[in-house]
């Protein structure tokens, strides 16, 4: 067996990069929820000053690279890292396609929907662990109007939404990561596996996506041989609340119990009794600007010294919902330590 591996799923970094920098940037209506104070940048409208939702994407992504980069001290033409790793959920990830254009760093694109977060470090630290960088750019985005026209309906449509529906977060998030330096480092990777469980809906996401986050936890915890006890916090990327609460029912027939560690971002970055959201967020952009707004913020405040990020994807398309296929769904983790 591969020196780094763990078990079945899991690798176990020999040098874990450092979270450099990280930079969220959201939309009005996440804004307006109960963490839009911690978010590096927010915009008035879903437009943007752009002439269409999908420009308004891209803009969203380009603005948190080059802030991330500023931040880190890695500006320039090009910026000073090895490689940029995105994705998103636009058309053939077209957002991180026209951002890496941009921004002229080699670029792997990659495809997870919502996991694409954690997918994205997963490469990232890998690419740095296995001396091929020094620094990495990871990104990812979604749109609310792009994304509801794309695999559902428009929003101009005005379609009547199922209680268990989510809203798909509007916003970006990007991290540098470094061989070297100061802050929380990516200490093991876990990749998921795909699972389907028969969800048809694609309103039904959380229900989609439960199975494969609890597949991922129970793998990771299984290869490294630790417990939830052992992470001040094991947080979903979205979920939301229908979702959430299937996760605590499958972890708890696996003999797994969550506990109050157990946290979901398309829970924290909507206020479900002010915001009309239904079951809660969903989106790339979910788990990243929760991530970078707000989780890796409170391990700076010393509030979280171990966490185990778990993004989490519903690997549907609108031509396998328009043949009547089940939603595959996936879930990657990570384990961020100070």
């Amino acid at each position: 067996m591969a020196k780094k591996r763990l078990g079945l799923q899991t690798v176990c970094l020999e040098h874990p990069p450092v979270i450099r920098s990280h930079v969220a940037v959201a939309g009005p209506m996440e804004a307006q929820g109960p963490l839009g104070h911690e978010y590096d940048h927010t915009y008035a409208d879903l437009m943007m000053g752009q002439q269409s939702f999908e420009k308004a994407e891209r803009l969203m992504l380009k603005d948190a690279c080059h802030l991330v980069l500023e931040r880190a001290g890695l500006g320039g033409t090009p910026p000073q890292v090895d490689y940029f790793v995105a994705g998103d959920l636009l058309n053939q990830i077209i957002s991180s396609t026209f951002s890496a254009l941009s921004l002229g760093i080699p670029f792997f694109g990659l495809y997870g929907a919502c996991s694409t977060l954690c997918e994205s470090l997963s490469v990232g630290s890998m690419l740095i662990d296995g001396g091929y960088a020094d620094r990495v750019l990871c990104a990812t985005c979604s749109h609310n109007a792009t994304a509801e026209r794309q695999y559902r309906y428009p929003t101009e449509y005005g379609g009547q939404r199922k209680p268990y529906a989510q809203w798909t977060v509007t916003g970006a998030g990007a991290l540098v990561l470094d061989r070297e330096g100061n802050g929380p480092r990516i200490t093991h990777i876990t990749t998921g596996k795909v699972i389907d469980l028969g969800i048809k809906d694609p309103f039904d996401q959380g229900a989609a996506m439960a199975p494969a986050a609890v597949d991922t936890i129970y793998a990771h915890l299984t290869d490294t041989g630790r417990s939830s006890d052992d992470y001040d916090l094991i947080v979903t990327g979205d979920l939301a609340r229908f979702g959430r609460e299937m996760a605590v029912t499958l972890a708890a027939e696996r003999g797994l119990s969550l506990g109050e560690t157990y946290k979901d971002c398309g829970v924290l970055v909507y206020d479900n009794e002010k915001q009309d959201v239904h079951s809660g967020g969903s989106g790339c952009g979910c788990s990243a600007i929760v991530t970078c707004g707000h989780l890796l913020k409170e391990m700076a405040r010393g509030k979280i010294r171990r966490m185990l990020l778990v993004a989490t994807g519903a690997l549907l398309s609108p031509t396998t919902f328009q043949q009547g296929e089940n939603i595959p769904a996936i879930a990657h983790a990570l384990a961020i330590e100070v």
